[in-house]
């Protein structure tokens, strides 16, 4: 009599454990299609077409009866309509490298990568807004004292020149008397100088219209000045960094900036006594000082970008200049025959700060030095990291040629 019992108990003790198999194998089998699924919307992978064929289904059945050949295809055809859905959305994902940084999941002719700084009106078409458009841009850093020498100075620029005032003392509105000004771009922040501004405000993708650039100071005598024959000469000469030769009277730092009588521009010049290591280098040649640089749009990009953030006077900068063309002995002078009269106002001096008994320009021209020698040391260092990078000797302190 308890045979039977036994064999029945046996019979469904097998039965249980046959069903927990089938339910932990077919667990495991849908978390191990769960992730194939997974993969393939991540990394989307293309199936091969002839899949079904390479599985062994009559294998899995047999090894799993509690799966049916059609509970399988069931769950591979919704594997093969993952992938699918997967790749339609991979597809129709914009993803541009050639792109500006961050701006790559934009179609590219959506892309605006740069600007201007033409006025446009609230109202009509976009198209209309402009009757002209400017090629050439001229900045001056100003102060209200100096507003009679600017309106002066503006006279010598044509319609074909936007302008730009940088305000160091933040007194914008008194200028609105003036008819050329209304129309000016105007931007003020207390106390800062050109380069600072430039640094800020004339990011090359801004001012990429402008096939010329002048970034000048306000205290320059324009009497003897025509801004578009200076254009003319530039051009001709081949001078992608250039300023007006200034008048001999003017106090002058450097020999290269004084006007020559006999020639329209020149290129180089003769220096003070051992001022001049080479007769290609500054100050003797690829040299224009700070005070009136004129850049064209292609130098001004380099030396945008070479301008330290926080070296505002921008001292130590005009001997630089020469890094951003090639050969800079033949792209960059002085034009004569277009010329200008230094005053010497130290107006943006005067902004400093009194401190220890010092005169507040006395504290400005010692950040000046102290500006000139750190940018020095800078390009010095970047100049030595780059060469010890690429394995090259430093020229500088190579003794063989």
């Amino acid at each position: 009599m308890g045979t039977p019992t036994r064999s029945s108990n046996t019979r469904i003790g097998n039965e249980m454990m046959r069903l927990l198999l089938t339910t932990f194998a077919g667990v495991v089998f849908g978390i191990f299609l769960g992730i194939i699924c997974l993969c393939i919307s991540i990394l989307q992978v293309n199936l091969p077409s002839n899949l079904f064929r390479l599985i062994d289904l009559t294998y899995i059945e047999d090894k799993y009866s509690g799966f049916s050949t059609q509970d399988l295809l069931n769950v591979l055809s919704s594997l093969r309509s993952c992938k699918g859905r997967s790749h339609r959305h991979s597809d129709t994902k914009i993803w541009v490298p050639s792109n500006p940084r961050g701006v790559e999941r934009l179609p590219p002719h959506i892309v605006a990568s740069e600007s201007d700084l033409y006025p446009r009106r609230l109202w009509g078409l976009p198209c209309e807004d402009l009757i002209i458009k400017p090629r050439y841009l001229v900045c001056f850093a100003v102060g209200y004292e100096q507003k009679n020498n600017i309106d002066a100075a503006v006279k010598k620029f044509s319609e074909n020149f936007t302008f730009m005032l940088f305000h160091y003392d933040g007194r914008t509105s008194e200028w609105d008397d003036l008819e050329w000004s209304k129309g000016a771009i105007h931007v003020s922040t207390l106390k800062q100088t050109k380069w600072w501004y430039a640094k800020r405000f004339l990011h090359p993708d801004i001012v990429a219209p402008y096939d010329y650039i002048f970034i000048w100071d306000e205290d320059l005598g324009l009497e003897n000045f025509d801004a578009e024959e200076y254009i003319k000469l530039v051009r001709q000469h081949g001078m992608d960094i250039s300023q007006p030769g200034v008048a001999s009277n003017s106090e002058l730092s450097w020999w290269m900036t004084k006007r020559r009588n006999d020639t329209e521009v020149h290129k180089e010049t003769e220096e003070r006594p051992g001022w001049c290591t080479d007769p290609h280098l500054p100050p003797c040649s690829g040299f224009v000082e700070i005070m009136a640089p004129v850049f064209s749009r292609e130098a001004w990009r380099c030396v945008w970008y070479m301008i330290q953030n926080d070296l505002v006077h921008g001292w130590g900068l005009d001997l630089a200049l020469r890094k951003c063309v090639e050969p800079a002995h033949e792209k960059i002078g002085v034009v004569d025959s277009q010329w200008i009269v230094h005053q010497t106002v130290p107006s943006l001096g005067n902004q400093g700060q009194a401190e220890k008994g010092k005169a507040p320009w006395e504290g400005v021209r010692e950040r000046c030095k102290r500006e000139w020698t750190t940018f020095k040391e800078r390009m010095a260092a970047a100049e030595k990291d780059y060469y010890k990078a690429k394995g090259i000797i430093d020229p500088l302190n190579s003794t063989s040629h």
